[in-house]
């Protein structure tokens, strides 16, 4: 090892002693005290349910038992989404809300790095074959009162973790939906129907390509699909979904 490289290396580690000296490591998700910054604690992260397969071929819904790679579920096999495939990296429970609801709406964000290193790993198959990677847009009007978007930053992320481009502002949010919280599927469906439109400067540039949406939760799949849709309807040729956490409903 040369000894350029060893003293990048010290100063690095220097750097990083003195930063847990100044800002002492928490827990993304407890706060409790962590030996590094950006981490989960033993306990936080034992209590996460990982995604992974036996999973549905189209949504990823985990299977309780190996199935054929193709296989669909019950939903996939009575209406097929809009978007060719979605993984996500842990289930959205009672363990990972906390960790979720921080990142998104408490500014928790020095998260991010280490989110994308899960995505990276959870959607390898699909970052992989993707030509470009884009978030979910949040409307202006939200984004100036959040003052980032969560989703963003996980496509920024994982983009880098996989050495994939990211295009930030790919889609546009043109019209200020109501929150999807507390609303039924077909109510979702509604509520961002038109919601979102392919950015002319774009347009030429995802003819045919792969595109992998990145969003924070999957919950019924409304707004993704809503966003496939309008990749597709402009050209793109393929839509895969990479989130954080999903929802896994018992029914």
């Amino acid at each position: 090892m040369s000894l350029n490289v060893i003293s990048h290396v010290a100063m690095v580690r220097g750097a990083r002693a003195a930063l847990n000296f100044v800002l002492p490591p928490r827990c993304l998700s407890c706060r409790g005290r962590v030996e590094d910054q950006g981490t989960l604690c033993a306990e936080c992260w034992k209590g996460l349910t990982l995604l992974d397969e036996p999973c549905c071929y189209r949504c990823g819904y985990p299977f309780p038992y190996r199935m054929p790679e193709d296989s669909l579920c019950p939903s996939c096999i009575r209406r097929l989404p809009t978007f060719d495939r979605a993984r996500a990296v842990f289930r959205y429970d009672d363990a990972s809300r906390a960790l979720i609801l921080a990142f998104k709406h408490s500014d928790e964000i020095h998260g991010a790095a280490v989110y994308g290193q899960w995505l990276a790993r959870a959607g390898a198959v699909l970052l992989d074959e993707a030509d470009l990677i884009a978030p979910v847009p949040l409307h202006p009007r939200r984004l100036l009162r959040r003052r980032y978007n969560q989703a963003g930053l996980l496509a920024q992320a994982a983009g880098r973790r996989a050495g994939k481009p990211v295009a930030v502002d790919l889609l546009s949010r043109r019209r200020h939906t109501a929150s999807q919280a507390q609303k039924s599927p077909s109510a979702r469906r509604r509520n961002v129907q038109g919601a979102f439109a392919v950015r002319r400067r774009w347009k030429d540039r995802i003819q045919g390509k792969r595109v992998i949406l990145v969003d924070d939760v999957l919950t019924t799949g409304a707004t993704v699909e809503e966003c496939a849709r309008v990749l597709r309807r402009a050209g793109a040729g393929a839509v895969d979904v990479l989130t954080l956490a999903r929802v896994i409903r018992a029914d």
